[in-house]
């Protein structure tokens, strides 16, 4: 006896999709929308870069050319360029000591910032201790105190150590930072145990783990890390004229205050005081740029 099937079901046509709408495959921005994402983008980095091109060409023009040419589109082309101004900087103050302040300030500050921060966070992190809890919420609700609010109490401080009118007053109260502290905590908890798991078996100390171990695993935190350090200290302003009074020890940010209410009043040498002070920060960025968008990227994107 022969069984006798059914066919087979016919599927039902899908329905028409309606004209305009994008497939899932296709899901993503136009041609359009990318040319205005692009678009709004190009203006804001026009913004952004504006005052330091304005800088630039007016630190390459006579003085007299600064001020009349500022109001339009002749503010950026370096009419009559020459680096008359940046030597005029040299005649003018002491610029090889400010700059020389900040140098060594500014590099002490953060060489010694990064390892007594990553040294905390690491802490944090990783070791179980008693009060480590109550230490960590400590570090992250001064996180939220400004610096303005403890500015008078540390400068009694400073006062009484005999600190002031020295290197060390610019440098000892800003090593330890609890937002850095915070930086290295979120990094390190992203780092799978089982890397150090794997050094303690082979012998290797607490020590050398982490020299070997987890410093090389996080570059991207240490350039972030020192990147902020290095524009906040290098930018300071409010602590050194607090605590200074001389040029023996004072930095670039007070030189350049200093230099603008030095008669005659030339903002062709301001500018290209300006100059030489933001380049340094220019080129930090550009040899930590790789590891800086690394950490941003990685701590953007979870999953």
């Amino acid at each position: 006896m022969s069984v006798v099937t059914a066919p087979p079901e016919q599927a039902a046509p899908a329905e028409p999709r309606p004209p305009g709408r994008p497939t899932r495959r296709g899901i993503g921005p136009g041609p359009a929308r990318k040319a205005a994402n692009y678009f709004v983008l190009a203006v804001v980095a026009a913004l952004f870069v504006a005052p330091i091109v304005f800088m630039i060409v007016a630190s390459l023009k006579p003085d007299e050319k600064v001020l009349t040419e500022a109001g339009g589109w002749r503010a950026f082309v370096p009419t009559d360029a020459s680096f008359e101004n940046f030597g005029d900087v040299f005649e003018r103050v002491n610029f090889e000591r400010f700059m020389f302040n900040s140098l060594l300030i500014t590099t002490c500050v953060v060489v010694a910032g990064l390892f007594v921060n990553s040294l905390a966070g690491y802490a944090f992190a990783r070791m179980q201790w008693r009060g480590r809890n109550l230490i960590f919420t400590a570090v992250v609700a001064l996180v939220i105190v400004p610096f303005e609010a403890i500015a008078v109490p540390l400068f009694n401080q400073m006062v009484a150590w005999g600190w002031r009118e020295s290197y060390q007053v610019q440098i000892v109260p800003f090593i330890a930072n609890a937002f850095s502290i915070f930086l290295f905590y979120t990094f390190f908890l992203q780092l799978p145990r089982q890397i150090e798991e794997a050094a303690r078996i082979d012998g290797a100390g607490p020590w050398r783990t982490y020299f070997r171990i987890i410093v090389p695993s996080t570059k991207p935190a240490f350039a972030t890390v020192a990147i902020l350090t290095f524009l906040t200290t290098w930018g300071s302003f409010l602590w050194p004229v607090m605590v200074t009074s001389g040029e023996t020890f004072r930095p670039l940010p007070l030189g350049i205050a200093t230099f603008q209410t030095l008669p005659p009043l030339q903002w062709g040498d301001i500018m290209a005081f300006g100059v030489m002070m933001v380049a340094p920060i220019l080129i930090v960025f550009l040899l930590f740029q790789r590891w800086f968008v690394a950490s941003v990227a990685s701590s953007g994107v979870k999953g």
